[in-house]
């Protein structure tokens, strides 16, 4: 971090708000190779997260404990505060990837909140981390099919801001990764909007859909499982 290291083992939370910065400075990489340098943060990532999540609509609000799925919105790419965007192109195996993240969660937790509020918000705050990478619960379910809608409005928000001139179309696979039908609405509704938006502006562009059996290469799907899947493993 700029400025050196922060302290640990006070019962302060101000060190672990400093560290917080980190996810508003770093920028989601995924976007990098397409030349976006001054694309959304980490920090911008959660904060859509977090905000979808209290639009569940009552066929899953009913069933879903939305602020506990607000809060894993807001803390589950926390880690990269100092692990950085590990992307799916990066060469990093996902047991190494989850590793790191795993190492940095305990230091939060132990180290910079070890003490603050009797060390139960930091407990509170790795529990749901956690709970979101094993994905068993509706609520993480949910929460990583919110993951993959925000990356699709993303994509297609910065096409259109790029005017048709940058095909982002290599992320629309995620949208088949999503597993909840209310999910998948949202999802389909960004895709429609989308095709639209490109037949409007005369272009070719690059679409996957499962149903049309148009994949992305078997190295590229690989990858994209591997991130995008539930517990990284092969969708179904």
């Amino acid at each position: 971090m700029d400025g050196g290291a922060l302290p640990s083992g006070t019962d302060s939370p101000v060190p672990f708000f400093h560290m917080l910065s980190e996810l508003k400075k770093t920028k989601r990489e995924g976007w990098r190779r397409f030349g976006i340098s001054q694309g959304e943060s980490i920090a911008d990532h959660m904060y859509r997260m977090s905000m979808i999540t209290m639009f569940a609509p009552p066929s899953l609000s009913s069933r879903l404990n939305v602020p506990h799925c607000t809060k894993m919105a807001l803390v589950h790419d926390m880690a990269e505060a100092l692990v950085g965007d590990i992307t799916p192109v990066d060469g990093v195996p996902k047991t190494e990837k989850n590793r790191r993240e795993a190492t940095t969660m305990d230091y939060f937790v132990n180290g910079l909140l070890g003490k603050v509020n009797g060390g139960l918000t930091g407990k509170e705050i790795k529990d749901i981390w956690q709970e979101y990478e094993d994905s068993v619960t509706l609520e993480s379910q949910f929460v990583h099919d919110v993951d993959k809608i925000e990356l699709i409005l993303q994509m297609f928000e910065y096409e259109k801001a790029n005017k048709g001139e940058l095909d982002l179309g290599e992320f629309s696979w995620v949208a088949t990764r999503i597993i909840l039908p209310e999910v998948r609405e949202w999802a389909d509704a960004v895709m429609t909007e989308r095709e639209e938006f490109w037949a409007k502006m005369g272009e070719e562009h690059t679409t996957y859909d499962l149903e049309a059996g148009k994949k992305p290469t078997e190295k590229q799907l690989a990858a994209t499982d591997e991130y995008y899947s539930k517990n990284g493993a092969d969708a179904q």
